[in-house]
């Protein structure tokens, strides 16, 4: 069974970036019901229950029945997606990234803040519900990719693992910015922690 990832921080403690009631709602609302209707769908084929949610979404085509194959992608990508993204947030979020991570930014991107802009354009340019996210690839490569509703580039072949994603639903920002979506996404580089994807990071490459 897949459970949610624990926040170690308060549903109020990313004020006044993120706001206590988005977060509350964010959460066990819309995360939690992810969350349950993963678990309830991998009730219908014992074969999945074992797997990884990485594994899980990058073999989708394994799963025959078409319906059941759309649950999972849209719970399992949603539940994946969240814990990312409440994963690597903080209050006492670390600014900028350090070691290889910082390397391979600047080799990439130029500098931290063109790649902050990157990210930046893709959230605020996705059409409707998304997200927008930081990919690391096996090799050290860093790419930026959105992606529509609950997918995620583990999903593509080839595309990756996603180390940050900044969630552009609606529900991650309308109650505190309205239709300000750059607003919020300013509003999330402060409180994003940088040794967290950093850590996730070092994960991807570890063994290459």
């Amino acid at each position: 069974m897949f459970t949610q990832v624990a926040l170690p921080y308060g549903y109020a403690d990313l004020e006044p970036h993120i706001d206590e009631l988005t977060m509350v709602t964010h959460y066990t609302k819309h995360h939690a019901a992810y969350t349950n209707n993963l678990n309830a769908a991998l009730d219908k084929d014992a074969s999945l229950k074992d797997r990884t949610i990485e594994d899980i979404l990058s073999n989708l085509d394994s799963i025959k029945d078409e319906s059941l194959r759309t649950t999972v992608r849209n719970n399992g990508g949603g539940f994946a997606n969240h814990n990312l993204y409440f994963a690597t947030l903080s209050p006492n979020a670390k600014k900028s990234p350090s070691g290889i991570l910082e390397t391979r930014i600047k080799e990439g991107f130029g500098s931290l803040d063109a790649l902050k802009d990157e990210i930046g354009k893709q959230a605020a340019g996705r059409f409707g519900s998304g997200w927008a996210f930081l990919v690391a690839h096996a090799d050290g490569r860093l790419s930026v990719v959105n992606t529509p509703n609950q997918d995620s580039p583990l999903m593509q072949k080839n595309g990756g693992v996603p180390i940050l994603g900044i969630d552009v639903w609606e529900h991650a920002y309308y109650l505190k910015y309205k239709n300000l979506r750059a607003e919020y996404i300013k509003a999330f580089w402060s409180v994003l922690d940088w040794s967290e994807v950093q850590k996730r990071y070092e994960q991807v490459i570890k063994y290459q």
